[in-house]
């Protein structure tokens, strides 16, 4: 059992937020496979405090889509707060607060991972939220800005006197992005200084990688992100039978089409295509096809082309 605050959850392992990915069909997929916790795409406080109808549109959820994260991204407060006012509107069981991306265009803002610089400024923010939010509050962090400004523990500490329910940590810094090695060590120490739980991210492509960051850091969670990608059978940690990826392809191809009508929703699609089909055979002049796919019925053949191109013993 994982407690975040007043939530309480069975599952220890949690669908992160990614940008662009994380609609409302990609998020009720992979809740059939076990994902309990899910989280919509980042919010920036700005947008959503303008009442921006493309920002306001990644908060349209189901309730089916229980229980439900947002995460917010911000430096200013009156624009958190102006924020904060805006989605009291909604229904949300956790409110993350995002420092951690790494992006130039939000780093340039002072926002995400340029707050790992001033450790105080997001404990400030960090109190508003709790101060704020009728939800339990979260936040996200990295190891540090890089290799020579390693501050996680600090950061989590200044984070837990601020009042947050739990740590989310991706471990790597800034500077790393996503590659290099994921410091496992960093993440451990982060853990033995905490009394509120820790969920650590990083690498985590499948079921041993998943055992490894338990095992390694002593982590209370772990938070699952590019490794659901065309990939929602992380959660149970099993591999599938092509028979299998084909059938939740075309199962994830019509919640598309049905949340945003077959034009919108066969072009949102594509990219996922791209992503469950990794590793297969003769897969290149599918893809590009499917890269110009316009109609339900276009994709369809190119789904049922991919189980007779060698691939049925691919798993």
């Amino acid at each position: 059992m994982l407690k975040l605050g007043t939530l309480h959850l069975k599952s220890k392992l949690i669908l992160a937020p990614m940008a662009g990915i994380s609609d409302l069909p990609f998020r009720l997929l992979n809740r059939k496979f076990g994902a309990e916790l899910a989280f919509v795409e980042m919010i920036n406080a700005r947008s959503i405090g303008h009442k921006s109808r493309k920002t306001r549109s990644m908060l349209e959820t189901t309730k089916e889509d229980k229980p439900l994260g947002v995460q917010l991204l911000g430096c200013e407060e009156r624009y958190i707060e102006r924020a904060l006012t805006v989605l009291k509107e909604y229904k949300f069981d956790v409110l993350d607060f995002n420092a951690a991306c790494p992006a130039k265009k939000v780093v340039r803002r002072g926002e995400g991972a340029a707050l790992l610089k001033n450790p105080k400024e997001l404990q400030d923010i960090l109190k508003l939220l709790v101060k704020n939010s009728k939800s339990p509050v979260t936040v996200k962090i990295r190891t540090g800005w890089d290799k020579n400004s390693v501050n996680a523990k600090d950061v989590a500490l200044y984070a837990q006197d601020a009042g947050v329910d739990a740590i989310f940590i991706h471990g790597r810094t800034k500077a790393q992005e996503y590659s290099g090695k994921v410091d496992y060590d960093v993440i451990r120490k982060v853990k033995k200084v905490l009394t509120i739980p820790l969920i650590a991210s990083g690498d985590i492509f499948d079921a041993e990688l998943i055992k490894k960051m338990f095992d390694e850091t002593g982590c209370d969670a772990v938070a699952v992100a590019r490794g659901a990608l065309g990939n929602p059978w992380i959660f149970k940690g099993v591999k599938p039978a092509i028979s299998e990826v084909i059938k939740v392809i075309l199962e994830h191809l019509d919640a598309c089409i049905k949340c945003f009508g077959e034009g919108v929703g066969v072009m949102k699609f594509r990219k996922f295509f791209i992503w469950y089909t990794k590793g297969f055979r003769h897969i290149r002049p599918l893809r590009e096809s499917a890269s110009r796919a316009k109609t339900r019925a276009d994709m369809v053949k190119i789904i049922q082309a991919c189980s007779v191109q060698g691939n049925q013993d691919l798993f």
